[in-house]
């Protein structure tokens, strides 16, 4: 007997497999979010559903590559640092069976490789990003400016990128995809300002070794009780790059939808503020780590919805550091 026009078809077998396993790597994904990122996931909840969850899985990728590359537990302490080349080739091989489609063995690259067939994003955006953890890889340093800034660009400026294209924007937008790439800029540059310490017992520095030697701060001595006075400009001048392409990001807000635009507009404050923290804080800055509390977490999704429903601001100044800009630059891992 045929269906009546109202009865439901069953699901395949497959279909409801497929639901099933994207249902675990979603709550996988929550759960890295979580934990790796508070200030990420809070913004995260003020997406729609389907786009945070995509987000969430973007987001799990991304933390794992990092995990792995630097051997440690969700943006941990690092961890034994032999072998770095082999967990590299890991991550690439991991990745490749995500765009085919195949099962990696890794919740992680799964999710990956869901979130990709249902958005678009290519294995060139993913290469982009996997560029940054060989720079760390090789115990890379900054000479100039433009290479701290290609270096951002890899290990942020391009997960914007993607998580543009998750949010729904087009890859052909060039405009909307460069000012995600600001947003990534503006996160990255903070988050060096904030860490400058733990970066540095680590033996890690991300200051542009021209700049230091303007500032008469010899290699090796970041971070000495006798160089803070001295390190604050070099802070303020990270911490003005960022607010440049802050500024910039938020302009490109203005071309998403609403909840993507207050979800923005909200981490950009999130973000923003730890930067001008650290400044505000000069020599104290790294005494104990700085971020943002719940309270303030409010206040900066509460004035993001305000900034998401008024005319964005015009971005003023040109950028020296745009995304083509960046794109082109080489860098050590070439």
């Amino acid at each position: 007997m045929n269906p009546g026009p109202h009865t439901a078809q069953p699901e395949p077998v497959q279909d409801r497999e497929a639901n099933l396993d994207r249902t675990l790597l979603v709550a996988h994904a929550r759960a890295a979010i979580a934990r790796g990122s508070r200030s990420f996931a809070a913004a995260s909840r003020l997406f729609d559903r389907t786009t945070r969850e995509r987000v969430w899985l973007l987001y799990a990728w991304c933390r794992a590559c990092d995990d792995l590359a630097d051997a440690q537990d969700h943006g941990g302490t690092l961890g034994d640092q032999s072998g770095a080349p082999a967990r590299l080739a890991t991550i690439r091989a991991l990745t490749a069976l995500a765009f085919a489609g195949e099962p990696s063995g890794n919740p992680s690259f799964d999710a990956l490789g869901v979130v990709a067939r249902e958005t678009g994003l290519t294995p060139a955006m993913a290469e982009a990003v996997i560029a940054g953890f060989a720079l760390d890889i090789q115990d890379w340093r900054p000479q100039a400016e433009a290479d701290l800034m290609c270096y951002c660009y890899h290990v942020a400026g391009a997960v914007g990128v993607m998580m543009a294209v998750v949010m729904g924007v087009s890859p052909q937008d060039e405009e909307t995809l460069d000012r995600a790439c600001d947003l990534g800029l503006a996160f990255q540059l903070a988050n060096i300002a904030r860490d400058l310490d733990e970066d540095d017992k680590v033996g890690r520095c991300y200051v542009p070794a021209e700049w230091l030697a303007k500032a008469g701060i010899p290699p090796g001595e970041l971070m000495g009780p006798h160089r803070r006075e001295a390190l604050l400009p070099l802070v303020a001048r990270l911490v003005a790059l960022a607010e440049t392409h802050e500024r910039a990001a938020r302009v490109g807000a203005a071309r998403l939808g609403f909840r993507q635009r207050w979800a923005v507009l909200s981490a950009a404050g999130i973000y923003g503020a730890i930067g001008r923290k650290v400044r505000a804080a000069g020599a104290h800055a790294w005494e104990h780590r700085i971020a943002t509390g719940r309270s303030e977490k409010l206040g900066f999704v509460a004035r993001g919805l305000w900034q998401a429903l008024i005319p964005p601001p015009h971005l003023r100044e040109p950028l020296q550091w745009n995304r083509r800009v960046l794109e082109a630059l080489p860098y050590a891992a070439r």
